[in-house]
């Protein structure tokens, strides 16, 4: 029996060609401007979660563990958390609950308050909130304070 012969076809450079001339200009422009870091560092983060209460508590885990095992001396300040996130999930989420401060406003004062003096105070490293909504002029004053103390805002958005 025969097997007829297939003729072999070449492999065209398709990559050589593409490669070698279109992106040599936009290449050179990139390695000869460096890249600048902005003046001022970030302050403010914003974390927004949807679903079910366990769920979001199961994606949030991680983030403040690692918060809480910072380097940094200072606190990690969790400001008027959801009443689902309480000492017992702390402990069996795996946070180092000796750097984690809890607190809850007091009277009149409001979570944005308690929050803006936490960060102004500068004894945290980060404070967490869950403000919602959160317009322009409170996430700058967040930031204002947050600059102040030199410390991180860190807001969570549930929904």
């Amino acid at each position: 029996m025969q097997f007829p012969r297939v003729q072999q076809h070449t492999q065209l450079p398709l990559f050589e060609a593409f490669l070698a001339q279109p992106l040599a200009p936009i290449l050179n422009e990139t390695v000869q401007s460096p890249w600048t870091a902005t003046a001022e560092p970030e302050v403010f983060s914003e974390l927004s979660l949807r679903g079910a209460a366990g769920n979001c508590l199961s994606l949030l885990a991680p983030i403040l563990r690692n918060l809480s095992e910072e380097q940094d001396a200072r606190w990690l300040t969790l400001i008027a958390p959801p009443s689902s996130l309480t000492q017992a999930w702390l402990r069996d989420a795996g946070l180092n609950r000796e750097r984690i401060l809890l607190l809850q406003p007091r009277g009149t004062q409001s979570a944005q308050q308690l929050t803006c003096e936490a960060l102004r105070l500068g004894r945290s490293h980060t404070v967490v909130s869950w403000l919602n909504p959160l317009g322009a002029s409170a996430k700058q004053q967040l930031i204002s304070a947050a600059r102040t103390g030199d410390a991180q805002s860190l807001n969570i958005r549930l929904g």
